[in-house]
């Protein structure tokens, strides 16, 4: 059974939304490959905002599937693990990384997604929804800097999102890695999305024109960036 991560680099239905934007949820939906999934909405780094958690019902209702969502502070059951293993799909929102991670740890969840995954319970997410699956990743979760932040650990490497629409990502994320603060890993524009099948990049896909996934590494005392092939994703 492959174990399936989907991870997002920023710009889905709670942003901008739209039809060229939707394609990305869409995919994500295919990509679990049932004919109804069961998608549990995780709202977490958000701090469970309700307009968040409507905008996700707003639009997953226009998709062949059965939209519910997990809020940590007001839980529906102490019984965690059966709730989440109950649904076939976890998307993951964007938001504070550094508040996600720390509410997760409290109620033990990091446990419960990684035997969910190993179940065949499709990841995925978007922006901090994303990094949250990797060893770690620079995160603005600290306002006014960027930092490093250990995450889950369920992807091997560094993640960086917003690569192209926050101007100082780029710099800072190189700063990193040259100084071996950072490991090499991911960085994601908005509107792209990559696949993971059993820890093993199978596909990347983009809605938008000119968006790039890119393997960032450092070399010596320099920074090499490596281009990794997307595929346009078709209208329906």
């Amino acid at each position: 059974m492959a174990k399936i991560l989907f991870v997002i680099g920023g710009g889905v239905f709670t942003m901008e939304p739209g039809e060229e934007v939707s394609k990305i949820d869409r995919f994500f939906i295919e990509t679990i490959a049932m004919p109804k999934p069961k998608i549990c909405f995780l709202p977490t780094a958000s701090g469970d905002s309700p307009g968040y958690i409507q905008s996700f019902y707003d639009a997953f209702a226009n998709f062949r599937c059965a939209p519910a969502h997990l809020s940590l502070f007001a839980p529906p059951t102490a019984d965690l693990e059966s709730f989440l293993l109950e649904h076939d799909a976890i998307y993951v929102g964007g938001g504070n990384t550094l508040c996600l991670l720390g509410v997760w740890s409290a109620w033990g969840l990091g446990p419960i997604l990684r035997k969910a995954w190993e179940h065949g319970v499709v990841l995925g997410g978007v922006s901090a929804g994303a990094m949250c699956w990797y060893a770690e990743g620079l995160t603005d979760s600290i306002p006014g800097q960027f930092s490093r932040l250990p995450a889950l650990g369920f992807l091997a490497g560094s993640f960086c999102p917003h690569y192209d629409s926050e101007p100082m990502r780029r710099p800072a994320l190189h700063q990193y890695i040259r100084q071996r603060t950072l490991s090499d890993g991911i960085a994601l524009d908005d509107g792209l999305a990559l696949v993971y099948r059993s820890g093993e990049l199978s596909s990347a896909v983009t809605v938008v024109p000119g968006a790039r996934a890119y393997r960032v590494t450092g070399i010596a005392d320099a920074v090499k960036e490596t281009e990794i092939p997307t595929m346009p994703l078709a209208a329906r």
